[in-house]
C-alpha cells in the first residue's frame, strides 16, 4: 500500500492543503499510509488531521522521510539544489522550460526521483482532474478591481491579505468601488468557458461589473485584438502554450486605449508563450499592481497563488476533485498516474 506524506508548506502566504481530514482518514480507512507535517500556517489545524488518524510528523521533515513516500504538497519547493529521491505531487511548473522549473527537473534527475506534477494530472479525455481555476478567476478579478480601484484614488493598490470567506471579500471590494464614486468598470474575459473565466465573471457580476466573454470561437483569428484595449479591465484565463495568441503587445502603451488593468490570472511571464507581452515577472501579495505606464495608468497583476486569498474554499474544492484520484494511487495501473510519470519521463530525457 502506498505511504503519502503530506508536506508544510514554505512559502510565504500560502496556506492552502490539497488534503482535508475528511479526505485523508478516507485515504486511512482504504489501507494507505497518512503522515501529515505539523504546520502553524495551514488554513485547517493540525488536530484535525491527528484526530482523521494521520500520523503528525515534524514541519519540513520531508527530506528524511521514508524513500518509499510520496511527498505532496502545492507551491515549489525550497531552491537549494539538492537532488529529489522521492516522488513527488506537486506544482512543479517545470515543463514549459521556465528556469526555475529546469533546476527542478536537474533535481529529479540527479536524485532519481519523480514529479508528478498536479497541472498534468488528466482523466482519458485530457481534462484536468482537479484545478483551483475557478478560486484563481474569483480572487484575480477581485485584485484587479482593487488595482483599478486604486488608480481612481491617484495611487498604486497596496498589499493584499487573505479572507476568511468570500463573503468577507466581497463585503471589502464593494466598500472599495462605492468609496471611489466612479462607474463601474468593464471587463473582457479571454477564456471565460474555462474554471478561471467563470470564477473572473462569478465576481465581476457580483460586483456590478459589465463582462464581455471570450472563448476559443473568438480568439481563432489569431490576433490582432483591439478589443482589448477597448475595455477598463482585461482578464486573462487562457494557459500559456504553442499557438497561443499575443492577446496584449509590447507596444500596447502607446495605442490609444481605454484600458488601465491587466489580470493575468494564467500567470506564466517567463513562458515564450505568453500572451501579454508588457511584462516578464509575477507580482507578489505585498506589490500586486505593476505599472507598466504612467499616464494614462495602465497596470498589470499577477500573483500566481491567488487562491490562497481564499485559502479553506479554495482547498475544500480542491482536495474534493483530487481525492478519487488520491485514492488510486493503491493501483499500480492507474491511467491517471501512469500518464503523469510518463509526461515527467518525456521532458527529463529532453534535459
Amino acid at each position: 500500500m502506498p505511504h503519502l506524506w503530506l508536506r508544510a508548506e514554505h512559502r510565504d502566504n500560502e496556506t492552502r492543503v490539497g488534503l482535508t481530514p475528511k479526505g485523508a482518514a478516507a485515504l486511512v480507512a482504504s489501507g494507505i499510509e497518512v503522515n501529515v507535517e505539523a504546520s502553524p500556517t495551514r488554513v485547517i489545524p493540525d488536530q484535525a488531521y491527528a484526530d482523521a488518524g494521520c500520523a503528525m510528523v515534524p514541519s519540513q521533515s520531508w527530506p528524511d522521510a521514508p524513500r518509499d513516500a510520496i511527498i505532496f504538497g502545492l507551491k515549489e519547493l525550497p531552491d537549494d539544489g539538492t537532488p529529489l529521491p522521492h516522488r513527488h505531487i506537486m506544482f512543479g511548473h517545470a515543463f514549459k522550460g521556465q528556469p526555475a522549473g529546469l533546476r527542478l527537473l536537474h533535481r529529479f534527475k540527479a536524485g532519481g526521483g519523480t514529479l508528478l506534477d498536479l497541472e498534468y494530472l488528466t482523466d482519458d479525455t485530457g481534462r484536468r482532474v482537479a484545478a483551483f481555476g475557478y478560486w484563481a478567476g474569483y480572487a484575480g478579478a477581485a485584485v484587479a478591481l482593487k488595482c483599478w480601484c486604486a488608480q481612481q484614488r491617484g495611487t498604486r493598490a497596496g498589499p493584499i491579505g487573505s479572507y476568511d470567506s468570500s463573503t468577507h471579500l466581497l463585503t471589502e471590494l464593494q466598500a472599495e468601488l462605492v468609496a471611489t464614486g466612479s462607474h463601474r468598470p468593464n471587463a473582457l474575459i479571454i477564456g471565460a468557458l474555462g474554471r478561471v473565466g467563470t470564477g473572473a465573471a462569478d465576481l465581476c457580476t457580483a460586483m456590478g461589473v459589465a463582462t464581455t466573454k471570450w472563448d476559443m470561437t473568438e480568439t481563432a483569428s489569431g490576433g490582432p485584438f483591439p478589443e482589448v484595449l477597448a475595455h477598463d479591465l482585461f482578464f486573462n484565463c487562457i494557459l500559456a502554450r504553442p499557438g497561443t495568441p499575443v492577446f496584449v503587445p509590447a507596444d500596447a502603451t502607446t495605442r490609444p486605449r481605454q484600458l488601465s488593468v491587466i489580470s493575468d490570472i494564467a500567470c506564466d511571464p517567463d513562458s515564450d508563450f505568453s500572451p501579454i507581452k508588457l511584462y516578464d515577472h509575477t507580482t507578489s501579495w505585498d506589490a500586486p499592481a505593476l505599472r507598466v505606464h504612467d499616464s494614462p495608468p495602465l497596470d498589470v497583476t499577477a500573483i500566481d497563488n491567488l487562491p490562497s486569498m481564499l485559502p479553506l474554499e479554495s482547498s475544500e474544492d480542491y482536495a474534493e476533485q483530487l481525492l478519487p484520484s488520491l485514492m488510486q494511487l493503491k493501483a499500480a495501473d492507474a491511467p491517471v498516474w501512469i500518464r503523469a510519470a510518463q509526461t515527467f519521463r518525456d521532458h527529463v530525457a529532453r534535459l
